[in-house]
């Protein structure tokens, strides 16, 4: 019975110890293997073989393309606008002896990486830039996370702006500038409308002026080509002249006589004697 007990025991040791110096690697990941402490070699996918208890996996690594969300910071420009921004980035594991020893924690390290180079990035530029510019700020990001991380065994494949948007106090600010400079925009216009219209109601007096000066001026010209010919006309006949001026007379003082305004009218008593006087005859 003791015999038995002891096969069994080293039968349970052997085949413990043949598990162990055996070694399945999934696809899509690689072990790092320390023997005695010190890096010893990388097991790659599939069937792979350790001398137990010397040889120890101390990392097993994912080579798969991996998503670090980058969380969201307020960053301030150039003309000191806050904006609230966040990113991700993709990345992939190359050389993974590289990122287990060259980095503590390579996952946290990128996330810091991508925030401070997002705040240097966007320090450098004014707000508008910041807000428009998204696939510029994309690619100078990566470009920089790209030459930090190579050393560390790991590539950058893409980094991505999520969101970038001026913080809620920027946005009150911007909506009030907006509203200002809409009202400003409606006064000004208001202002060249009136100044509009007064140009245009003082040129329509002026011109108004020039025509009335303009009328009166024919209008005396054929009153005194009207006298010219008449006073020709007459010579030395004052009968046709006297019937004129009397018929004229006659009708003056029957629209004073009939005006709303006329109290009284007085006649001269002699009437040719009175158009004589206006014709300068006595």
């Amino acid at each position: 019975m003791p015999a038995l007990f002891i096969v069994i025991v080293l039968f349970v040791v052997v085949a413990a110890t043949i598990f162990a110096g055996v070694k399945t690697i999934p696809q899509g990941q690689e072990w790092v293997v320390e023997r005695l402490g010190k890096f010893h070699k990388t097991l790659k996918p599939g069937l792979n073989f350790i001398i137990p208890y010397i040889d120890k996996v101390a990392y097993r690594v994912s080579t798969k393309g991996d998503v670090l969300a980058i969380g969201s910071q307020e960053v301030i420009t150039k003309d000191n606008a806050v904006i609230i921004t966040n990113a991700v980035a993709f990345i992939k594991v190359t050389d993974p002896t590289r990122a287990v020893y060259e980095i503590q924690n390579y996952e946290y390290a990128i996330q810091n990486l991508v925030m401070t180079s997002l705040r240097a990035i966007i320090g450098q530029m004014d707000l508008n830039s910041a807000l428009s510019e998204r696939e510029h700020i994309k690619a100078r990001l990566q470009e920089n996370i790209s030459k930090e991380v190579a050393a560390w065994g790991i590539y950058v494949q893409s980094v991505e702006i999520q969101d970038i948007k001026p913080s809620d106090s920027m946005q009150r600010a911007m909506e009030q500038q907006a509203s200002a400079d809409r009202f400003k925009q409606a006064t000004i216009l208001e202002a060249e409308g009136k100044r509009e219209a007064m140009i245009r109601e003082a040129e329509g007096k002026l011109e108004a002026s020039k025509r009335e000066a303009e009328a009166q001026v024919r209008l005396a010209q054929a009153s005194a080509r009207a006298i010219s010919d008449i006073s020709e006309s007459v010579k030395g006949n004052d009968l046709p002249a006297l019937f004129l001026l009397g018929d004229r007379y006659i009708n003056a003082m029957h629209k004073m006589a009939t005006s709303q305004n006329s109290k009284m009218v007085v006649l001269p008593a002699d009437l040719p004697a009175a158009i004589r006087g206006m014709m300068g005859k006595g």
